[in-house]
């Protein structure tokens, strides 16, 4: 059985003939679509509008997946970046003292001169 209709196809079919004329724009800011992929993204959203048969959009499910498994690695190593980000913090705080001193002391120089 196919995944696609005939009326997906020409849908598909006529968005990628207009953005190789360059008439093509995409929806919200009107500007001219150049990515290939872009333009059969808007001929199947015209095609799902009109109810033909095209499967269903699977960016939504994968990002959440995605974003569960970032989220299940992180809270293993989060420990170890929180103290590290804390020890680099001390340098840095020590690192911005010594830079503040030195460069009173430059500019007192060249005042001399």
């Amino acid at each position: 059985m196919a995944k696609y209709s005939k009326g997906a196809g020409k849908k598909v079919e006529r968005a990628m003939h207009e953005m190789h004329e360059g008439t093509l724009k995409s929806g919200r800011s009107g500007k001219k679509v150049k990515s290939r992929k872009q333009a059969i993204a808007i001929g199947l959203s015209e095609a799902r509008k009109e109810g033909a048969k095209v499967p269903k959009k699977g960016g939504a499910k994968k990002g959440a997946a995605k974003k569960a498994g970032a989220k299940k690695g992180s809270a293993k190593k989060g420990g170890a970046k929180k103290t590290a980000g804390k020890k680099s913090g001390a340098k840095k705080g020590a690192k911005k003292g010594a830079r503040k001193s030195n460069s009173s002391g430059r500019s007192g120089s060249r005042s001399r001169k």
